[in-house]
């Protein structure tokens, strides 16, 4: 009862992933992996996405979570067992009909990357009060979820003038080709869970799609043959508040998982005030 995980209590971690928001900072996230062409065909190659999307999505969205509110036990196995996966994957190359590996360094380097900015970036530009320095500390905490999967620290972005820098050497090895923009339709328009296709779901889901290609930095909007001129920026800055505001009256016993629950239980018990 006393394991509060990697982060705890008083981490700019617990604070950013609080945030029911970040849904629209996860689909944010896939937008921009898909630009990297050998991290899209590891996918494409390896996976039945596009037959069990919310499966993938449920997955990924427990891992995300063990990683950040799972014990520290919790998180070293779901971190193992990613490691394991991922060694045995194999990818070719679209462009260069090279093999790669999936656990290479650089692929996963680049997922963690654009995870982590865009959970960042969806939770300010939405409102959540973080200072410079608040953030600079989220990357240095999330070098732990890094570890996980198998990167040296020492190789990964660490505040936010790394990650601009980042960014902006990446940028040589991004390319829109047919499969990124298959992939971009798709998950902005996947067929819907137990037959609620034509129902309010559809269009919630398609109001926060829409949501998460606005707030694409300006560069991956251009990329994808979208508007790029950064006036555009405030406007998904608000729609993103707006979003948020709407989502905060709910009770949040109804949006809270086993995980993070059990998190707050721990901390509770630790005599943190929760």
């Amino acid at each position: 009862m006393g394991d509060l995980g990697l982060f705890g209590p008083g981490s700019v971690t617990w604070k950013v992933h609080a945030e029911p928001i970040l849904m629209v900072a996860g689909l944010r996230a896939l937008l921009l992996q898909t630009l990297h062409p050998r991290a899209l065909a590891g996918v494409v190659q390896n996976s039945d996405f596009r037959v069990r999307p919310w499966h993938r999505l449920e997955t990924t969205v427990t891992y995300v979570v063990t990683v950040n509110y799972g014990t520290t036990a919790d998180a070293e196995e779901a971190g193992r067992k990613v490691r394991y996966i991922h060694s045995r994957l194999r990818g070719v190359d679209p462009r260069t009909g090279e093999e790669f590996r999936l656990d290479d360094p650089d692929l996963l380097r680049w997922v963690h990357v654009v995870e982590q900015e865009s959970f960042l970036d969806v939770a300010r530009r939405s409102g959540v009060k973080l200072t410079d320095a608040e953030a600079d500390e989220y990357y240095r905490e999330q070098l732990r979820a890094a570890e996980l999967v198998g990167l040296d620290p020492a190789t990964v972005p660490s505040s936010r003038a790394e990650v601009a820098e980042y960014y902006e050497s990446m940028q040589p090895e991004l390319a829109t080709t047919r499969d990124t923009v298959e992939s971009m339709l798709f998950m902005a328009v996947p067929p819907m869970p137990f037959g609620l296709g034509w129902t309010p779901l559809r269009g919630a889901y398609t109001g926060v799609a829409a949501l998460a290609l606005s707030m694409l930095p300006t560069w991956a909007r251009q990329r994808y043959g979208l508007p790029g001129l950064a006036v555009a920026d405030p406007a998904a800055s608000m729609a993103a508040r707006i979003l948020r505001a709407g989502i905060m009256p709910i009770p949040r016993r109804l949006i809270e998982g086993p995980i993070y629950k059990a998190a707050m239980a721990r901390a509770r018990a630790a005599g943190h005030a929760i």
